[in-house]
């Protein structure tokens, strides 16, 4: 059994099929764990959760957590295209995917499995979780909001048990996360920019062995579509 962790997907169905199935090899005795923003940005936010649907209905074993991008889709889904925070290509693109005209009219399917994301997940040597906690509240695992959105933190490892941090949410040189990995860093930001494709130090989806702090690189094969630089 191998464990793997993984995170912003953001539309790239292609290149997580082809991490999963190419580079993983994923098998049903192995637990996959992806850490949020699985939509928004890049051109197939309903194929990967399909995707995912379809390797849970085969009893794989996937977990996914809730990206601030999953709530901001469930968000619009309920309140309507206002709530969402894209450029206009990127919200044009999202419609054009879901095949509908507003995003209101989000199909039944989709919202039903954002609603059932949870926040952050516990195993037996790691914190999982979007983009990490507000260590300077009392009960860090309270604040949802810090858990979609926070950055630049210094971590209280008391209050994490002395576990490790895996997270994503702010995209980083490939380069910088395995300097990470190869000196057994027990926080990991496991986002290197997949969707990115057009910045020259992203566009890579990583995956991390959690048993062997083993990195898998997949590069962006979903390009090209419309997407601005990430400054």
């Amino acid at each position: 059994m191998a464990r793997y962790a993984l995170t912003d997907i953001h539309g790239c169905a292609r290149t997580l099929k082809a991490m999963v199935q190419d580079q993983l090899k994923l098998q049903k005795t192995d637990e996959l764990y992806i850490l949020g923003d699985l939509v928004n940005k890049g051109p197939d936010s309903k194929g990967v959760i399909d995707f995912i649907l379809h390797l849970q209905k085969q009893d794989y074993q996937v977990f996914c957590l809730r990206g601030n991008h999953d709530q901001m889709l469930l968000k619009a889904s309920q309140k309507g295209d206002s709530a969402i925070k894209l450029t206009a290509i990127e919200k044009k693109l999202l419609l054009e995917n879901f095949e509908i005209v507003h995003l209101k009219e989000l199909p039944k399917k989709y919202i039903n499995f954002l609603k059932g994301l949870p926040y952050y997940l516990e195993v037996k040597d790691f914190f999982l979780v979007h983009a990490g906690f507000d260590f300077k509240q009392t009960d860090i695992f309270k604040d949802t909001d810090a858990m979609l959105n926070i950055r630049d933190y210094k971590i209280n490892w008391d209050k994490l048990y002395n576990k490790g941090l895996l997270h994503g949410h702010t995209p980083t040189p490939l380069h910088t996360i395995k300097k990470a990995t190869s000196h057994n860093e027990d926080r990991l930001n496991l986002d290197a920019g997949c969707v990115y494709y057009r910045n020259a130090s992203f566009g890579n989806m990583v995956a991390l062995n959690m048993d062997t702090y083993e990195l898998l690189v997949q590069p962006n094969t979903d390009r090209p579509y419309p997407v601005a630089r990430k400054s």
